[in-house]
């Protein structure tokens, strides 16, 4: 098309995409005849200062050129004035089909050239050029799709934004699919508070066999599973079998398929990146951005990846001939006879492939040098997971022992990789379940002595709070919102301190809680899950979806103003503490970022400090802990308000208790191990309080 030549000149082509490193990675791949420009997202949007949506014409949204954009418009107008053809190559997505629908109406009147529309899912030479071969139209279902949720979005965040001014306070905002993301998190949270654990314990006994040692667990007592409420029942069990004869009463061996998983999708890899490497959705994001738009490997500037918002596990066939390819090369035992093809879910669009690596050959430690640490390790995941899904199954064999000793039943399981299959490439995913175990010799029949009993208490563990990767699950489950979306519904309630981050739990403000209370209670038809779904589906036609909704939405709107009792003067809090400028009361106060003191002979006096969080444990120190924030990363940390004669800092944020121990305060902390559980910030103070001890 645009490589054709003319007998006065070499036709020119100008490309827009989304982002600058996009353009910069693309150009270098189309050489002579084109000019790659970024259009930096969208350049024509509704405005931010008011509604802009004509209810009375149909609805109709009143797009402006977005503030600040006008310039670049202008740029893009004279290049494409100048060209031969103009090349829409914005993101394959609903945002990307608005974004080329808006380009085309801003150029099509300053340019006699063919504009048209080319998509791609990675950025390498050949997925370029292929796409520069063959330029289609823009897609109207997917315009209208993306202008429906964009009005609808407007029709109630202006309408329930205002709402919460008058009745919460000033500056809130609402959002459609961000408040159902809240509510999910203030509903568990209320289980979470809800809960009421229940003590249990467990037995288990120390073998030994020769030189060798094990450990076993009680899984029968008197023909059934013991389930022991008390420690008098552990130890009367203890009792009765302390002195009687262990003998081991059956050995089985079974063997276990294990079968790869499919190619990342969006939701999948911020889940394991949540997992596996403790990133945030947000970070994830960006990290998978800068290594689809392209890393400079030696002289050439390479897309690493394909496409990362994407809800498909379909793989091409080229890919497929390019991993097979690799596979045969290296892996050659465990390559399957034919490709491995992936079911892709009801509720993909399936628009884009699997997330995967461009070329198999880049391997991560082939790579490593030219990426920095937090991408080489999400590259790894996703060139992991992609290979190892073409890859044969791995094969377990399991050996389990129980050990009997009167009327109770003994167990231990040891497990051991027989066909390590797609384990293979595994490094960075590499899980407990891949690792073999071991057990000394024993047969059925032969008696082993029993060195130890470990009774051990324990207590039900509630519901756990949402992380970002488990509320990305849910979200996905529930079909609330789309890849592009998942992170930031996420960044939203996280900015507007509707939900705070705590040992990587999402844990909701008292601020969201009344958010969400009022919604819920006054808009329930809206803020719930099927209704946030059902606008996902494509086929709605957007004006007709429109007139549906807003009538009765805004009667409600309306109402809820009238009868709502504002709570605005709930959320200040009388101190006894003094204003050291005037003297006057500090007055407890809910803002962006959290609680703060606030003169209360404000506007006089602008004074505001922060909360003190505890006592400083520093010797004849006399000040106070407060949250701090970390220039430019916007990362809590907890320091001494005698900074910095005083340079007390801790990373956990201090709780209202004091260690038994030393004094100093305990702080909440997290792990797999113990869950939640209270430590004493002292470093020489071994002091620990789990849950389980309420």
């Amino acid at each position: 098309m645009a490589t054709k030549k003319t007998k006065d000149k070499t036709p020119q082509t100008l490309v827009i995409v989304e982002s600058p490193a996009k353009a910069h990675t693309i150009e270098k791949y189309l050489g002579p005849g084109y000019t790659v420009k970024a259009s930096m997202g969208h350049l024509i949007d509704l405005p931010k200062s008011r509604m802009a949506i004509d209810i009375d014409n149909g609805f109709q949204p009143e797009y402006i050129t977005v503030r600040g954009r006008a310039k670049l418009l202008k740029e893009l107008q004279k290049d494409a004035k100048k060209s031969d053809y103009v090349l829409l190559a914005s993101d394959n997505d609903r945002e990307g089909e608005a974004i080329a629908w808006h380009l085309n109406n801003a150029l099509k009147d300053k340019t006699n050239a063919k504009i048209s529309r080319i998509v791609f899912n990675e950025i390498t030479p050949t997925a370029i050029t292929e796409a520069v071969k063959n330029p289609g139209e823009i897609v109207e279902a997917k315009v209208n799709a993306q202008k429906a949720r964009r009005v609808l979005d407007r029709l109630v965040g202006y309408n329930l934004s205002p709402l919460l001014w008058t009745k919460v306070k000033n500056g809130l905002s609402a959002g459609r699919v961000q408040s159902v993301a809240l509510r999910l998190i203030c509903e568990r949270e209320k289980e979470v508070e809800d809960f009421l654990p229940e003590e249990y314990w467990t037995l288990d006994a120390d073998f030994s066999k020769g030189k060798s040692n094990f450990t076993a667990q009680l899984v029968k007592y008197k023909n059934e599973n013991p389930e022991l409420k008390s420690e008098e029942e552990v130890n009367k069990i203890m009792e009765t079998i302390k002195n009687t004869p262990c003998v081991v009463s059956s050995i089985k061996k079974t063997d276990k398929t294990v079968r790869p998983k499919p190619p990342f999708t969006t939701s999948k890899l911020q889940q394991a990146a949540a997992n596996r490497l403790g990133y945030t959705s947000r970070k994830t994001m960006q990290i998978a951005q800068q290594l689809y738009e392209g890393i400079q490997i030696g002289q050439n500037r390479v897309g690493l990846i394909t496409y990362m918002r994407t809800d498909s596990v379909r793989i091409s066939d080229t890919a497929l001939a390019d991993v097979r390819g690799w596979l045969t090369k290296n892996y050659p035992d465990d390559l399957p006879p034919e490709p491995i093809h992936y079911s892709v879910g009801k509720a993909a669009q399936d628009a884009h492939e699997g997330i995967r690596p461009t070329y198999t050959e880049y391997t991560p430690e082939s790579v490593k040098e030219y990426l920095n640490h937090d991408q080489f390790r999400l590259y790894s995941i996703i060139w992991e997971r992609f290979v190892s899904s073409q890859m044969n199954n791995a094969k377990m064999v399991t050996t389990s022992v129980e050990i009997t000793s009167g009327e109770a039943v003994f167990r231990v399981a040891a497990s051991k990789i027989a066909e390590k299959g797609f384990y293979h490439v595994i490094k960075m995913l590499s899980s407990k379940e891949e690792k073999s175990t071991s057990l000394p010799s024993m047969k059925e029949g032969e008696e082993i002595k029993v060195e130890k009993f470990h009774p051990e208490q324990h207590f039900t563990q509630g519901p756990a709070r949402y992380t970002d990767a488990s509320i990305v699950r849910m979200l996905e489950e529930k079909g609330i919102g789309r890849p592009s979306t998942y992170a930031p519904i996420i960044s939203v309630l996280l900015d507007r301190y509707y939900v705070t981050r705590s040992n990587k739990q999402l844990v909701p403000t008292q601020l969201g809680k009344m958010i969400s209370k009022i919604l819920v209670e006054s808009f329930p038809d809206v803020i719930n899950e099927s209704f946030t779904a059902e606008v996902e589906n494509d086929t709605l036609v957007w004006n007709t979806m429109m007139s549906d909704f807003y009538a009765p939405f805004k009667k409600r709107v309306d109402e809820v103003m009238e009868t709502q009792e504002s709570i605005k003067g709930f959320l200040d809090e009388q101190t006894d503490l003094k204003c050291d400028l005037c003297g006057k009361p500090m007055v407890k106060k809910l803002g962006r970022f959290g609680f703060f003191l606030a003169c209360s002979g404000f506007p006089e006096c602008h004074n505001t400090k922060s909360i003190p969080l505890a006592k400083c444990p520093c010797k004849d120190c006399g000040g106070d802990i407060v949250e701090r924030k970390q220039k430019g990363r916007g990362k809590s940390f907890y320091g001494c308000t005698n900074y910095p004669k005083c340079n007390f800092i801790s990373h956990f944020k201090p709780i209202d208790q004091y260690c038994p121990q030393c004094g100093w305060f305990l702080v909440e902390k997290f792990d797999k191990k113990n869950g939640s559980y209270k430590s004493c910030i002292n470093p020489d103070c071994n002091y620990l309080h789990t849950n389980d001890e309420e």
